[in-house]
């Protein structure tokens, strides 16, 4: 097992590379930088700017020179220094803008994979159990409209519900009057209020995914020999489910890791600008937008780094949840 997990980061070493090279590619590939994007906004506004000027900060920027000079450049900078480069349009180091927005971005990912988990599991289980029983209807007809409904759609409806009826500021992760004030128990007590919202909102649909992967898994493995075999000798119902089908059934669970954690950070960037959350999705797709390449490319590749560190650890815990998965 330590072996192969050696293996694995050092296989990570050039995917990350690869990852790196192939986005900062991407952003490279539209017509234009960010200067171009600057100039057209300010003459779309009747401003002017001297084209010596422009030149000036293309040197400035390194944006006069050749795609592969610029790459090299950034991730010797990143290796070296631990320096990711220089945001454009917001006149600030990258790797500021980044640690100001991962903190809540973590947390938010966090606590909604915790609900994911907690809420799937045992909804799962008893419609397996359960299986066409009114509760398991119930909650299959709940798991198709987690489905179907978009996830903004269910921020506005949760945003006016918690505003109209519960009294609650909306938007954002704080209050107005605890947005810029230190830490205090008060504070914490606010950001709690804030954070069912998006937790739930985020977490809905891989919860109703979750449920139905559940379901189906251990309801093909309750019809197996080997659990018809355990109640033929008389062991108790519960044991029978939990000690071996469960353990296979939740091989879905441990193996998301390696989708859920980007997709959680980057994959939810509407209902964050529809909340106002100080999240990374709405700031990587506001650089993506102005061609903000350090920027942009430095979230991809963190969001890189969270997929390739997502199947490593999924891998290893498929290997101690279910004995006949062996890593050489």
């Amino acid at each position: 097992m330590a072996g192969y997990i050696l293996r694995r980061i050092l296989y990570m070493i050039p995917t990350l590379f690869g990852m790196s090279l192939i986005s900062f590619l991407i952003i490279e590939l539209p017509p234009g930088d960010y200067l171009t994007s600057l100039l057209a906004t300010m003459s779309d506004s009747g401003q002017t700017i001297d084209p010596a000027q422009v030149e000036l900060l293309k040197s400035i920027y390194g944006l006069d020179q050749p795609f592969y000079v610029q790459y090299f450049k950034w991730i010797w900078g990143i290796l070296s220094r631990g320096d990711f480069g220089y945001s454009f349009e917001w006149n600030q180091p990258v790797s500021k803008l980044i640690w100001e927005r991962m903190g809540s971005t973590l947390l938010i990912s966090i606590l909604s994979l915790v609900f994911v988990w907690v809420v799937s599991f045992p909804i799962g289980l008893y419609s397996a159990v359960k299986r066409h029983s009114i509760g398991d209807h119930v909650f299959t007809l709940i798991g198709f409209l987690g489905l179907a409904i978009p996830n903004f759609i269910l921020a506005l409806v949760l945003m006016y519900v918690a505003f109209a009826w519960l009294g609650q500021s909306v938007g954002g992760l704080y209050s107005p009057e605890f947005a810029d004030a230190p830490w205090s128990w008060d504070k914490f007590v606010d950001l709690l209020a804030h954070l069912w919202i998006p937790i739930i909102i985020i977490g809905s649909s891989g919860t109703a995914a979750l449920i139905r992967i559940l379901r189906a898994n251990l309801t093909d493995e309750l019809n197996k020999p080997y659990v018809l075999t355990a109640r033929a000798k008389g062991l108790p119902e519960h044991e029978v489910v939990l000690i071996y089908p469960v353990r296979i059934a939740l091989n879905p669970f441990v193996s998301a890791l390696g989708w859920v954690l980007p997709h959680l950070v980057s994959g939810v960037t509407i209902v964050a600008i529809v909340l106002n959350l100080p999240t990374a999705g709405p700031l990587l797709f506001r650089a993506l937008v102005s061609q903000d390449m350090y920027l942009a490319g430095s979230f991809i590749l963190l969001l890189s780094a969270l997929t390739l560190v997502g199947m490593l650890v999924s891998d290893v815990l498929l290997a101690l949840l279910d004995p006949r998965i062996r890593l050489g």
